[in-house]
């Protein structure tokens, strides 16, 4: 009886995890060349994906704690949204993860960690650090395939990768249809080329004490002068993990997947 006992909570255990890693395991595992130059990343198709038909594409960039080189720790946050059952038959779509290596950061920013805050600067006059240009590459031969609808390509990411979202704004600004960007910072001054072309929803928590949420309030603010059409949402509670409560977000993917670009933009 003790036996029978300890396999059954082991399998109350484990079983849990081993689910989590079958569902994972629906992301592919692939690499992008470019002259001779790799990025890591993983691909979700759409259920009884058919090459016949137009999917959506939704790139996804994570923060710098998932960076790395074994192409599976960018997963661990947002990939469950887009495998929710619910999710992927109501907004069927092709969904990127890239990985960035331990050695970059998604977005040129000059970062100056302290006690009493991290300060966050960049500049997008230079070329993207590789990580960056890998990603812009991939997303270009994506979008040239016949399954993918390049009206309604979308881009979000958290921390470091919120912070990639808007330097690939700034970088692709005819490319997207619209982006969200949790707990990040931008270049305010970079706003200006994709501030009409782009739907974005902000979000932050009030408490957050790795990336001040007035990054977020200041780059909302010169999005909605530069007549952008923004959302943003500011969670009173919620510190650093205000992805836990955007993804809870019961409006993000309909309002995500609303969004498409006129042929000619």
């Amino acid at each position: 009886m003790k036996n029978k006992l300890e396999i059954f909570l082991f399998l109350i255990l484990v079983m849990p995890w081993t689910l989590a890693a079958q569902e994972k395991s629906s992301f592919l595992k692939e690499v992008f060349v470019e002259n001779n130059d790799t990025l890591n990343y993983r691909i979700l198709y759409p259920q009884n994906f058919d090459p016949n038909e137009q999917y959506p594409l939704v790139l996804f960039l994570h923060g710098a704690g998932e960076r790395g080189e074994d192409n599976e720790k960018q997963l661990v946050h947002g990939s469950s949204l887009f495998l929710n059952p619910g999710n992927r038959e109501d907004f069927p779509a092709i969904v990127i993860f890239p990985q960035c290596p331990t050695s970059e950061y998604w977005a040129k920013a000059n970062i100056v960690r302290a006690e009493a805050g991290n300060t966050f600067e960049f500049d997008y006059a230079l070329d993207p650090h590789k990580s960056m240009g890998l990603v812009m590459q991939l997303v270009k031969s994506y979008s040239k395939n016949h399954f993918i609808d390049d009206s309604r390509l979308y881009v979000g990411g958290l921390s470091m990768g919120a912070m990639g979202t808007y330097e690939i704004l700034h970088r692709m600004p005819n490319t997207f249809a619209a982006a969200f960007a949790i707990c990040g910072a931008g270049n305010p001054y970079s706003v200006g080329n994709y501030a009409k072309k782009v739907n974005l929803w902000v979000f932050h928590g009030a408490k957050d004490d790795v990336v001040d949420p007035e990054y977020s309030k200041q780059m909302v603010e010169t999005l909605k002068a530069a007549g952008a059409n923004v959302k943003f949402t500011l969670y009173p509670e919620a510190n650093h993990n205000s992805w836990d409560p955007a993804f809870a977000e019961p409006e993000l993917l309909p309002w995500l997947f609303s969004n498409s670009k006129l042929k000619d933009e």
